[in-house]
């Protein structure tokens, strides 16, 4: 999808960084109105300077932390003896929050002795602290910029620091506020379609401004149509303070991603929350899942026309793992509960799975669950834990644990089916939503081994040695699954996937004997219309093998070339891929690249549903992730 504001009216309140923000802006083909709100000014009172200073010479601070370049300059600008401040500052630990930071200390003649890395937010200010020079017993000063984090400094003393707030500088509003004002009555008016906020104070000035003309309660009512851009969770939660919704916030909190990023996204964004306003829900107080698309009136779903193999204007593009760890909001979620948590709250698991498409642009969302929920209803002990991913701690290891298994009941899993519901009425039209299994063979490998397992001995071990206990725990999982599935499609599902995971470690033979009898009978047994898709990883020679045993589209990982699998595969059924992961860390001239010549190796041809070979890994730069959609989209457009 183009980088382009389309011509829209776009409000900043940047002051320092105005001109920079202009360019930006006018750049991706939007129209700036530039509302500077906020100036500083030195404190009024200097006694928190003075101590900071006594201290420092007293030798009794430890750590310093700058968190601002104009901050770092001005306290070096209120001390008198500027010499004997820099001789303090190197016989402590100091901390530059970004390199900006640095630079100032730097023109001080101070080499700061740890630079906080991007995206530089409190939260990793805190982190490289923890890692590098732990605060427990020691001494901090916090150079404060405005006004006071107070959830920094809070942080600091759960860690056991003393902590010493240096207020340096105050935020005023500019002498001039024309500005702002004229920005009000445009945002009211409803003349503006994005409002950037950069920091916590704009938002405060804004409303401090629309107080003062009475029209705060107007200027609230003018936001419920316009997509709100907010540079970090700071600025996000000044936004919420003030009973407003942000409607995008960067992974990484800089001025540049957030403008590109709604450069990008903000057209589907603004017409949802538009849509959503018209349609009654109230966008200042709200969430994906509250949407509402009544009267919206979409094209076809690109992507089952994909997987029925008819033409469509660009290939459709969903990512696996689209939600997931390498995303910030995700991971602000996942603080707060555990894995099986997020899936068994179908208001969390529909939020996380809209999120992706919001931020993607992908047309296809996946339901938020897990592969090995299913074998909960089966009596079997399941938790994620910390390092290891999945245990079972009552694996199946013979006979007699098969026949002590549970028959299972998928009305267990509600809560899926209710995540589902609230997707399919919340995502856009116009983007399919694809339910999922784990393949009889992943699951089972799952259960006999107890977690993970590199070569897959027991498991295979059943299958050889004992094979009616292995066909037996099969056909249980295979009843089951149906059920699961069909469940899913009746929830709204428009597509489902079968993700035989550890399916490439078999050889065509054990997987043609002891795995494909089961994978045919779950897939025929999938409501008919629906299309599925089975996926494989780690061996193309079961390709041929895995469609005889069904599936509309056939998933294919990085292991092999495109054209040459499909033309195995023969042109009576799609196929999906199948990018290398790892690719992602690559620059973007190069994402598009390798995107390039998998499409070429589709050649158009119809019933090419574009993917990663497998899912996107967790420390994954989120923009990288945004260059493969757009790339797909842009290189593969007919028309």
């Amino acid at each position: 999808m183009p980088v382009d504001f389309n011509g829209s009216q776009i409000v900043s309140f940047e002051n320092r960084r105005a001109d920079e923000m202009a360019s930006l802006i006018e750049g991706f083909n939007g129209r700036a109105l530039m509302a500077p709100s906020m100036q500083a000014r030195p404190v009024d009172d200097p006694s928190g300077i003075e101590n900071f200073a006594d201290r420092l010479f007293a030798d009794d601070l430890d750590v310093v932390v700058f968190t601002t370049g104009l901050g770092a300059r001005m306290l070096a600008g209120s001390v008198n003896e500027k010499d004997r401040l820099i001789g303090g500052l190197r016989s402590v630990v100091t901390v530059a929050r970004d390199l900006k930071v640095g630079a100032a200390l730097n023109e001080l003649g101070l080499e700061p002795s740890v630079t906080v890395a991007e995206p530089n937010t409190w939260n990793d200010v805190l982190t490289v602290l923890d890692e590098e020079s732990p605060v427990d017993g020691r001494s901090v000063a916090v150079q404060e910029y405005g006004r006071s984090n107070t959830r920094f400094v809070e942080a600091l003393e759960e860690r056991g620091a003393n902590v010493m707030s240096v207020p340096v500088y105050r935020w005023d509003l500019p002498d001039d506020i024309e500005p702002i004002r004229t920005a009000i009555k445009s945002m009211i008016a409803g003349d503006i379609d994005y409002a950037l906020f950069t920091s916590s104070t704009q938002v405060n000035h804004l409303f401090r401004v629309a107080d003062q003309l009475g029209k705060t309660d107007d200027l609230r009512e003018g936001f419920k149509t316009i997509c709100i851009g907010s540079v970090g969770p700071t600025a996000t939660a000044t936004i919420t303070q003030q009973g407003l919704t942000v409607d995008y916030e960067p992974d990484a909190p800089k001025l540049n991603p957030l403008v590109h990023e709604l450069a990008r996204r903000g057209s589907d964004l603004l017409l949802k929350k538009r849509t959503a306003a018209a349609n009654g829900v109230d966008t200042n107080s709200w969430r994906r899942i509250d949407m509402n698309w009544d009267g919206y009136e979409g094209g076809e779903r690109v992507f089952l026309q994909a997987c029925r193999r008819e033409p469509v204007p660009h290939t459709p593009v969903w990512v696996m793992r689209q939600a997931g760890r390498y995303q910030r909001a995700y991971r602000n979620i996942r603080k707060n509960v555990t894995m099986l948590e997020l899936c068994r709250t179908p208001e969390l698991a529909a939020e996380v799975t809209l999120m992706a498409v919001d931020r993607l642009g992908t047309d296809a969302a996946i339901i938020f669950a897990d592969i090995l929920l299913i074998v909960e209803t089966m009596g079997l002990q399941l938790e994620f834990a910390k390092g290891e991913g999945p245990v079972i701690h009552n694996p199946v290891r013979s006979q007699a644990d098969v026949d002590r298994l549970l028959k299972g009941d998928v009305s267990d899993f509600d809560y899926v089916y209710k995540a589902i519901e609230i997707t399919r009425r919340a995502l856009r039209p116009d983007i399919a939503l694809i339910g999922f299994c784990g393949a009889p063979f992943t699951v089972a490998s799952y259960v006999i081994e107890g977690g993970k397992s590199s070569n897959y001995r027991r498991t295979k071990a059943m299958m050889y040695t004992q094979p009616d206990v292995w066909n037996g725990l099969m056909e249980r999982l295979v009843d089951l699954l149906i059920d699961y599935l069909n469940h899913q499609i009746d929830a709204g599902a428009d597509a489902v996937q079968v993700f035989d995971s550890w399916a490439g470690s078999l050889c065509p033979d054990d997987y043609r004997n002891f795995v494909q009898p089961h994978v045919k009978r779950l897939i025929a047994g999938v409501r008919d219309g629906t299309p599925v898709i089975n996926f494989a990883t780690g061996n193309p020679a079961l390709l041929p093998l895995m469609k005889e045993a069904g599936g509309d589209v056939i998933g294919l990982d990085w292991r092999v070339d495109l054209a040459d699998a499909w033309a195995r595969l023969g042109d009576d059924v799609a196929v999906m891929g199948n990018l290398d992961p790892v690719v992602l860390y690559a620059t973007p001239d190069a994402i598009r690249a390798a995107v390039k010549s998998i499409l070429d190796k589709a050649a158009g041809r119809p019933g090419h549903i574009f993917n990663l070979g497998h899912g996107v890994s967790p420390d994954m730069d989120p923009l990288n992730v945004s260059e493969l959609v757009d790339a797909v989209h842009e290189l593969s457009l007919t028309s």
